[in-house]
C-alpha cells in the first residue's frame, strides 16, 4: 500500500523549482501632497536593477 503524501510534498515533485520572487513597492509623493503606491512582483535576482530604476524616475 502507498504511502501518505502530505499536500505540500505533492505540490513540487522533484520537478523544477519555483522562482525566488520579491514585491517591490515604490511610494511618490503627488502635487496634491498624497503618496502614490506602486508594487511591482520581480524575481530576486533583478531586486537592485528595479530599485535603481526607482530612484532615478
Amino acid at each position: 500500500m502507498a504511502k501518505k503524501v502530505s499536500k505540500n510534498q505533492r505540490t513540487n515533485r522533484g520537478g523544477v523549482d519555483a522562482k525566488q520572487m520579491a514585491k517591490v513597492i515604490v511610494a511618490a509623493k503627488k502635487d496634491n501632497g498624497q503618496y502614490e503606491f506602486r508594487s511591482k512582483m520581480v524575481e530576486v535576482s533583478q531586486v537592485q536593477d528595479e530599485l535603481k530604476a526607482a530612484k532615478a524616475s
